[in-house]
């Protein structure tokens, strides 16, 4: 084995580690401080969904306002320093009472704002274009594990112990992620002058169309849904939190395919997705029992494994790897604003409609988005390699 290839497989196997712990502690934060709130701080829907934006604030300001703008030295102590907090703030949410769960949020917010944009772009920089989409759809099959491992850890887990307890039990999960952030190179940004280009990039536009069609549902399934299951159902919580385990198994199963079988053109998977997406809140929306619900979360979890890596495919189809830090901030800044708007916009309308209606709701800004998409970037260079 040559010096290049041993090379590959070292960036491949420490990304695969680091993305695994990052966002199996990501995830069980976000979905389970919903629960804590709820049911142990006795939260109305309409808290829970303004604690749930809060976080999404804060990562939109480090994402949007602080990561872009820093050099590569700065950026690389600050992804440390951010992997090194996530360890004590586990126990922080642990200690948590109805006002301190609020300055956790923000934190969690800041700094997962820092560490998820930085690891897309080190997924991003292979040697070549081929190499460097191959290691995009590996890096997006290492989150869908992680969203595997979390669920069902904590599934099992929830048998025996109360939603705060999670926290300290995750603890583990969260120090590989440390130990590996010193080992990663940070490329320099392009020039500030040149960031406004960013903002006009056919990658970064037609990424965000395309993630609109899927995580203005994802922001409002990992909020409630687990909520839904428990108030619509009236099932035990480690069975309520269980439907996110097919859910996320689909989703790593669609892009292991996906990192073995990279799409080179994206038009079709691309709007198959965009339908099953449609479909899969359709059966939750009306789902007369738990076990359909659990059968429109299997749907969903294909366009939850699917959208995300053609996504970043996207922005680096159009982006220069200089260019990249920049455009994947605010690619996720982009999705942190609707992660912050949905939430306690749901919430609210939980509160007069109930449940159902509001997520059949969510179909009209998933269609518009499709729709625009299809009209000004389904020919772009962007969908095709050639």
């Amino acid at each position: 084995m040559n010096r290049s290839a041993k090379s590959s497989l070292y960036l491949i196997a420490i990304v695969i580690l680091a993305t695994i712990s990052a966002r199996s502690v990501n995830n069980m934060i976000s979905t389970t401080v919903p629960l804590l709130s709820r049911y142990q701080l006795l939260f109305t829907n309409s808290e829970v969904g303004a604690l749930s934006a809060l976080g999404f604030v804060t990562t939109f300001i480090s994402t949007s306002f602080v990561n872009p703008f820093l050099s590569s030295s700065r950026r690389r102590k600050l992804f440390i320093t951010s992997a090194g907090i996530a360890i004590p703030l586990l126990i922080a949410f642990y200690l948590s009472n109805s006002i301190i769960i609020w300055i956790n949020a923000v934190i969690f917010g800041f700094i997962y704002g820092i560490i998820l944009p930085n690891l897309i772009t080190i997924a991003s920089l292979g040697e070549d274009r081929r190499s460097s989409e191959r290691l995009l759809n590996i890096y997006s099959m290492s989150l869908s594990l992680s969203l595997v491992i979390g669920p069902v850890l904590e599934t099992l887990l929830l048998t025996r112990f109360t939603y705060r307890d999670i926290f300290i039990l995750f603890l583990p999960l969260s120090v590989p992620l440390f130990l590996l952030s010193w080992k990663f190179h940070f490329p320099e940004p392009v020039k500030t002058e040149k960031k406004s280009s960013v903002f006009k990039n056919e990658g970064l536009i037609s990424a965000i169309l395309a993630i609109t069609t899927y995580n203005v549902p994802f922001g409002i399934i990992t909020t409630f849904f687990a909520i839904y299951a428990k108030e619509v159902f009236d099932v035990p919580r480690a069975l309520a939190y269980s439907i996110f385990i097919p859910f996320y198994l689909v989703s790593f199963t669609t892009r292991l395919i996906m990192s073995i079988r990279p799409f080179e053109v994206l038009r079709r998977p691309l709007a198959v997705s965009i339908l099953l997406t449609a479909i899969g809140l359709t059966v939750v929306g009306l789902a007369p029992s738990f076990y359909v619900m659990v059968l429109g979360m299997l749907i969903l979890g294909i366009p939850h494994g699917s959208v995300f890596p053609m996504t970043t495919v996207m922005i680096s189809r159009a982006t220069s790897p200089g260019e990249r830090n920049a455009a994947n901030s605010y690619f996720i800044a982009y999705n942190n604003v609707l992660f912050t708007v949905l939430p306690p916009i749901y919430g609210v309308l939980v509160s007069f409609l109930y449940f159902r209606i509001p997520i059949l709701l969510l179909l009209v800004p998933t269609a518009i988005s499709a729709i625009v998409l299809y009209k000004k970037f389904w020919k772009s260079r962007v969908m095709t390699p050639y």
